[in-house]
């Protein structure tokens, strides 16, 4: 008669090895990369579970970066962007790092410091077949490219599109210095009145949606 396997125990929590800080259900942590010139894997803790012997292992939902997806990493991706993804596994504890917070787009925008375990997502990921959620995402400027945290843009007092310094002949040391912006397309309007107008902090606020 075959053996049946001890039952697993559910956890709470699990205190990080050679640490005194707790993870729980729900957190998201750092684990340590099986090559050491990697950056560490960011995942998403579903369970934590130990075996008859107090193995603690880990079921996790793991975040992508961009360059680890099959389209790789593009202009518009910053460098703290990751991908929730479908793709779930179980690892020991003790892989576990640290802890990180990975913020939604908009909350990581509004970020005045953003810290080494600071993260943001924007994006669930089918791992399987390169499938993005949602598949509709805000753009701007000449170029229509999503908005990239890292990079500075000025907004239009006329359209109040937001524009990369570079794609109207501009420097990023101009842009900083800049009390008020009008994009070509609005320069001759009359109707421009830079007194009277509000702006937003980050593009975020203000989004046009395409494919």
């Amino acid at each position: 008669m075959a053996k049946t396997r001890p039952p697993k125990k559910d956890l709470d929590s699990y205190t990080i090895r050679g640490t005194n800080k707790i993870v729980r259900v729900g957190d998201c942590v750092l684990m340590r990369p099986s090559e050491t010139s990697k950056l560490p894997y960011v995942a998403r803790i579903e369970k934590i579970e130990a075996d008859n012997r107090n193995n603690i292992k880990v079921r996790v939902r793991w975040y992508y970066r961009p360059e680890e997806s099959i389209g790789g990493r593009r202009q518009f991706h910053g460098a703290k962007e990751l991908f929730l993804s479908d793709h779930y596994d179980v690892q020991s504890a003790h892989t576990i790092e640290g802890r990180c917070t990975v913020h939604s787009f908009k909350n990581y925008t509004k970020l005045e410091n953003v810290g080494a375990e600071d993260y943001y997502c924007r994006f669930e990921y089918k791992a399987a077949t390169g499938a993005f959620t949602p598949d509709r995402v805000a753009v701007y400027c000449k170029c229509e490219m999503p908005y990239n945290p890292d990079d500075l843009m000025v907004q239009c007092e006329g359209c109040k599109d937001w524009y990369h310094p570079a794609c109207v002949s501009m420097t990023i040391e101009e842009a900083k210095k800049l009390e008020h912006f009008v994009c070509s397309e609005c320069a001759s309007d009359a109707d421009v009145k830079t007194n009277e107008n509000t702006f937003s902090a980050s593009p975020v606020a203000d989004s046009k949606l395409l494919m």
